[in-house]
C-alpha cells in the first residue's frame, strides 16, 4: 500500500468501500455448477457416488464410510497427555459457557382464559462438518460437538475427510468421544454436505448442517439450504478475518501477533489494523516484518498480508465507525479503557477486549464459539451458540371464556380477510355453547 497506510478521513465514500472490500470470492458460476453436479451425484447414487468422489478428491478407496467404533475408543491412548489435557480444558470451558445459554420457556395469559407459551427443544439430528487440510481441527469438533451435546441433540453426525491412509487424526476422534459423537464418517468436501443433507444408504439425513469449510463446502451448504429435501445450515461464510482497533498505548508486538495469527489461517484471510496513531501503525508494521519470517506457515501468512489493511483515523470513535462499516468476524480492541467502547460496537462476530485477550483464546479454549459470521455477515448473523442447535415453538390453550373474550376480534379479522371457514371455526364453538 502506498505510504503503508490509508488516512480514513481523506477518502471518499466509494474509496472507503473499496478499502474495506474483502478478497474476491472464487468464480461463482463455475463453482456453483461443479458443486451442483456433486450434489446430484450423491442424491442419485448415494454411497456409490461418495466412494467415487472420495477416491477422486482424497485419493482413498474406502471399504466402509463409517469410522469403526474401535477407532474412537482408542483415540485417547494415541495422543499425548499434554494435548489430551488441552482438549479437556477447552471442552469444559465451551460446555460451561454454552450451558449458561439455555433459553427460558415463556408462559403468558394474554387475556383471561387465553394462555400462550413459547417452548424450546433440541434439533433431533445435526451434521457437523470438520475440514481437513494441513492440520487436524479438534477445536472445531469441540465448538460444534459440545454445543450440540449441551443442547441435547439426539443424533450428532460428524463428517471429515480422511488422510491418504483412510484415517482420521486421533485428536479429532478424542474430541468427538468427549462430545458424545459415535457416528463419524470418512467423507469430506461437497459430497459430505450432500450425504448429510439428502442421506445415503449408510447415512441417515440430518436436519441442519454446521461447520466451516473451503469454497466447495460453503457453496454446497448454501445450495442444500435452498432445497425442500435438503437441510438447514448454520450461516453463510467466507474467508476468515480480523480487525484490530488500537491506540498509541497498545503493544505493537501484541497487535502484530494478532494480525499474523489471523493471516496464517489461509492465503485469503484478511487482517485489518485501524488506529488513531501513525506511530503505532509504523511500529506494528515493523513487528510484522520481524515476526512473519519466524512462522512455520510463513508462505501462507505472507500471501494473506498482501491484502492486509492499515488505516489511520483521527480518533478511536472514528476507528469504531470503520469497524462497524467493515463488520469483522473477529474484533480485537487494544485501547485505554477498552470496555468503554463496547456500547458503540454494532457489528462484530466476536469481540476480544484488552491486551490480554488474543483471538487465539476464542479460537480454542476461552469458552466462546469460534464459528462466526464472516465476509460482512456479522451485520445480520450471530456467532454460533446454543440457540442454533434448538428450535422454538409456540403453544396456546383457550378456555370457553377465553375464546369468548377474543372471539369477536378473531371473527372480524377473518371476515376482513375473506376467510369464512376461519370465522366459522370460532362461531360454531360459541353458538349455544356453555362453559363446562
Amino acid at each position: 500500500m502506498p505510504a503503508n497506510y490509508q488516512i480514513w478521513a481523506s477518502l471518499s465514500d466509494s474509496e472507503k468501500v473499496t478499502l474495506l472490500s474483502r478478497p474476491a470470492m472464487a468464480d461463482n458460476k463455475t463453482l456453483a455448477d461443479t458443486v451442483s453436479g456433486i450434489l446430484q451425484q450423491v442424491k442419485n447414487r448415494g454411497d456409490e457416488a461418495i466412494r467415487e468422489l472420495t477416491k477422486k478428491f482424497d485419493g482413498v478407496d474406502l471399504a466402509q464410510l463409517r469410522l469403526a467404533s474401535a477407532a474412537l475408543t482408542s483415540a485417547q491412548s494415541e495422543i499425548s497427555d499434554k494435548v489430551k489435557k488441552a482438549i479437556d480444558i477447552a471442552y469444559q470451558n465451551i460446555s460451561l459457557f454454552h450451558q449458561a445459554q439455555y433459553p427460558q420457556d415463556v408462559k403468558v395469559e394474554t387475556q383471561p382464559g387465553v394462555v400462550c407459551e413459547l417452548k424450546h427443544t433440541a434439533l433431533d439430528a445435526v451434521g457437523l462438518y470438520i475440514p481437513g487440510g494441513s492440520a487436524p481441527l479438534p477445536s472445531t469438533v469441540l465448538m460444534l460437538g459440545a454445543t450440540a451435546q449441551v443442547a441435547g441433540c439426539n443424533r450428532k453426525v460428524l463428517c471429515t475427510p480422511p488422510d491418504k491412509n483412510g484415517n482420521i487424526a486421533a485428536e479429532i476422534r478424542y474430541a468427538a468421544t468427549l462430545c458424545g459423537i459415535d457416528e463419524v464418517y470418512l467423507i469430506g468436501g461437497a459430497q459430505a454436505i450432500a450425504a448429510m443433507a439428502f442421506g445415503t444408504q449408510s447415512i441417515a439425513k440430518v436436519d441442519k448442517i454446521f461447520g466451516p469449510g473451503n469454497s466447495f463446502v460453503t457453496e454446497a451448504k448454501q445450495q442444500v439450504s435452498t432445497l425442500a429435501d435438503g437441510a438447514a445450515i448454520d450461516m453463510p461464510a467466507g474467508p476468515s478475518e480480523v480487525l484490530v482497533i488500537a491506540d498509541e498505548q497498545a503493544d505493537p508486538a501484541f497487535v502484530a501477533s494478532d494480525l499474523l495469527s489471523q493471516a496464517e489461517h489461509g492465503a485469503d484471510s484478511q487482517a485489518v489494523l485501524v488506529s488513531n496513531s501513525q506511530v503505532l501503525i509504523d511500529a506494528v508494521q515493523q513487528q510484522v516484518a520481524i515476526q512473519l519470517p519466524k512462522l512455520s506457515r510463513e508462505s501462507i501468512a505472507s500471501q494473506a498480508m498482501l491484502h492486509s489493511r492499515y488505516i489511520l483515523t483521527t480518533s478511536i470513535e472514528e476507528s469504531i465507525q470503520v469497524s462497524n462499516q467493515y463488520a469483522p468476524e473477529h474484533l480485537i480492541i487494544q485501547v485505554q479503557n477498552p470496555r468503554n467502547t463496547l456500547t458503540s460496537i454494532k457489528h462484530a462476530g466476536s469481540i476480544f477486549v484488552g491486551k490480554w485477550s488474543p483471538e487465539s483464546a476464542g479460537d480454542y479454549a476461552s469458552g466462546t464459539n469460534h464459528v462466526l459470521p464472516t465476509y460482512g455477515y456479522a451485520r445480520n448473523y450471530s456467532s454460533l451458540g446454543l440457540a442454533d442447535f434448538m428450535r422454538r415453538y409456540t403453544v396456546q390453550e383457550l378456555s370457553y371464556q377465553g375464546l369468548l373474550n377474543i372471539g369477536d376480534a378473531i371473527m372480524d379479522l377473518a371476515a376482513a380477510e375473506g376467510l369464512d371457514a376461519h370465522k366459522q371455526a370460532v362461531a360454531i364453538r360459541l353458538q349455544g355453547a356453555t362453559d363446562v
